[in-house]
């Protein structure tokens, strides 16, 4: 019998009977309380959190029969490039397009990210880490938008180290389980100072090296990391966070004794 033949012949309340378990922690608003709701999406074959919050969203009934507002939340690629979907999935920060049904305990529990303001259900503010970013001057500035012609050639060994650096989606995860990141502290996270390494080994970004390195040694920088190590087990990408802060630790230390001696730049 064929796979189609079997599909026909296969009893459809069997098929129907699967259901996958949800506990979403929802907000109405920032300002409002949070509460839990449960609800019941059909099984399919190879689904991710993404695919059964779409099913939801198309049919907000919750598990009680209950008519609901679709539940909010960010995403974009689909891919885990962009960074947006990122969610607590039964107690772990993770990114909800990589994260497969099949592999999950049931029910699924999904939480937003607790180190960011909850904007609304699990969609969250991420501004705390771009603004970081913007404080340490995470971009490589070019004089004007005329060509300015082939720049610099980089190291192929600097190359292959910084590639896994650029590798950054701006997710938030490391930052949801740094311990030193809360509404107690002006930490900038891990990310800002590995993307510091980053910009500062590019041929063009390192003319503005001290520039970053005098962000990471001021309030919330690179001396407010305990060392924890969280951060480099939970990130998707697997980038040596842990490396580059050793590396941005090393070289704050340098930049402070060019400053004692007058030369800082």
């Amino acid at each position: 019998m064929s796979d189609a033949q079997a599909q026909e012949t296969r009893n459809p309340e069997e098929t129907d009977a699967k259901k996958v378990k949800f506990i979403i922690t929802r907000q109405d608003d920032p300002d409002s309380p949070s509460y839990d709701q449960e609800f019941e999406v059909p099984y399919r074959e190879n689904m991710n959190v993404i695919s059964a919050l779409m099913e939801i969203r198309r049919n907000p009934i919750d598990s009680q029969g209950n008519q609901a507002n679709p539940v909010i939340w960010d995403m974009n690629c689909l891919e885990e490039v962009c960074g947006a979907c990122s969610m607590i999935i039964n107690g772990t920060a993770r990114q909800s397009c990589t994260a497969l049904i099949d592999q999950l305990e049931q029910p699924i529990r999904l939480e937003p990210m607790k180190t960011f303001p909850v904007m609304r259900d699990l969609q969250v503010d991420r501004s705390r880490m771009f603004d970081s970013l913007k404080k340490v001057k995470a971009w490589i500035p070019i004089d004007g938008t005329y060509d300015l012609g082939p720049g610099p050639r980089m190291a192929e060994n600097k190359r292959q180290w910084s590639y896994e650096l650029s590798k950054c989606m701006t997710c938030g995860v490391c930052l949801e389980a740094c311990p030193n990141v809360n509404d107690n502290s002006s930490f900038i996270g891990p990310a800002a100072i590995s993307q510091v390494r980053l910009f500062n080994s590019h041929p063009t970004g390192e003319m503005n090296k001290s520039d970053r390195l005098e962000a990471l040694m001021g309030e919330g920088g690179i001396s407010s990391c305990s060392n924890s190590q969280n951060c480099v087990e939970v990130c998707p990408k697997g980038i040596p966070l842990t490396t580059s802060i050793a590396a941005m630790n090393r070289e704050t230390n340098i930049q402070s004794f060019k400053n004692f001696f007058g030369g800082g730049n």
